[in-house]
């Protein structure tokens, strides 16, 4: 029996492996569902990255919807994600809300510079903090919240056209035939 012990714990391991590769092709790893969705935004009070004297909070965001973005200049993908953000976000219909990631401020400000600044309100979240309550699990991540403060839809990853198009743009939408 001892000589058998190696060949079942091969063919544990094939059939674990066998699972794993059945699991990705039926699940999108993208799709990590948030228990935060359709429910309230975590409370915050953060700094403005280019004025850190002047704070943003929850409630100032408050009476219309908007998307908030998490991104970092150390972020590789958010480097994929920021050209999309530069040509769609005129056309969102929605305020885009840059949230500065663990970062240090001269680098956000300095990766923006480079790169444009699409967002029309800039946030900074040095400690990552407010982010833990909002379950980031890194960047970019962006979450579409209504007027309410309430969390509509959460996309893990870079956004991209297809994204924007198939996912953002109804999502946005759909909010705006709620709103009187």
């Amino acid at each position: 029996m001892s000589r058998l012990l190696p060949f079942f714990a091969f063919v544990l391991l094939v059939e674990l492996f066998g699972f794993g590769i059945w699991w990705n092709t039926q699940h999108d790893p993208q799709a990590i569902p948030s228990p935060l969705l359709n429910k309230p935004a975590p409370a915050f009070v953060l700094p403005k990255l280019y004025e850190p004297t002047v704070t943003v909070s929850k409630s100032d965001l408050l009476g219309k919807p908007y998307l908030l973005n998490v991104f970092a200049s150390w972020c590789v993908e958010c480097g994929v994600e920021h050209p999309v953000l530069q040509a769609e976000a005129p056309t969102l219909g929605v305020l885009l809300v840059g949230y500065d990631y663990k970062d240090a401020p001269e680098d956000a400000k300095h990766w923006l510079a480079e790169h444009g600044n699409p967002y029309g309100v800039l946030i900074a979240d040095q400690p990552g903090q407010t982010a833990i309550d909002f379950g980031v699990y890194g960047a970019p991540e962006s979450f579409l919240i209504d007027g309410k403060g309430v969390i509509r839809y959460k996309h893990i990853g870079p956004m991209t056209e297809d994204v924007v198009t198939s996912e953002l743009k109804p999502a946005i939408a759909a909010l705006q035939k709620e709103t009187p």
